[in-house]
């Protein structure tokens, strides 16, 4: 009876996902809206999240600009922004909100850096905690009976390539993101 490795799949692909949502969130010398993402807006006596009341593009390589469906709403976006302590700087116009990224100081980029790192080392440690789970069960369908012993070290072995594959995925987005922290 062959193994059904799917768990395990799935589990790896939300490790990727939670890992390029935390690199999206470190922000580097760009604009990029999944900086904002977190921050909350206090709207119509509620705190929604600034895509839910505004649109959020791209305007230069540093400046986010961020359209309020309700034009009333900038002075409140521009709050939530600023008190969010993201770093930016934040000014209303006629328009909406207009972010500004500064551009990043070399001891800004190691901090970062030092983030991006500790972000991987989680993933990578979320990573063994699933493969031990396979591994495991593994051993558990062999003391049922359901398999043999070279089909236990077959499927070990699978698992081993697996984790490699999936901790080298982990490695290239850590390492995509060092590039763009340091260009």
């Amino acid at each position: 009876m062959p193994y059904n490795f799917s768990t395990f799949t799935t589990k790896a692909k939300e490790v990727h996902d939670w890992l390029a949502k935390e690199f999206g969130g470190l922000r580097s010398g760009r604009a990029a809206p999944t900086v904002l993402d977190g921050i909350l807006v206090e709207s119509y006596g509620t705190k929604l999240p600034i895509k839910h009341v505004a649109t959020v593009s791209i305007e230069d390589a540093r400046t986010l600009r961020i359209t309020p469906f309700d034009a009333g709403a900038a002075k409140d976006i521009e709050k939530a922004i600023a008190s969010a302590n993201l770093g930016l700087s934040v000014s209303a116009d006629d328009k909406g909100v207009r972010a500004h990224f500064p551009e990043l100081t070399s001891e800004r980029r190691t901090t970062l850096m030092k983030v991006a790192k500790e972000k991987l080392e989680s993933a990578r440690i979320t990573m063994r905690k699933v493969r031990d789970e396979v591994l495991q069960d593994i051993e558990a369908k062999e003391k049922e009976g359901g398999m043999g012993e070279d089909e236990k070290f077959r499927l070990k072995k699978e698992v081993d390539k697996l984790s490699e594959a999936e901790n080298k995925k982990l490695q290239e987005a850590y390492e995509r993101k060092e590039r763009e922290i340091t260009a």
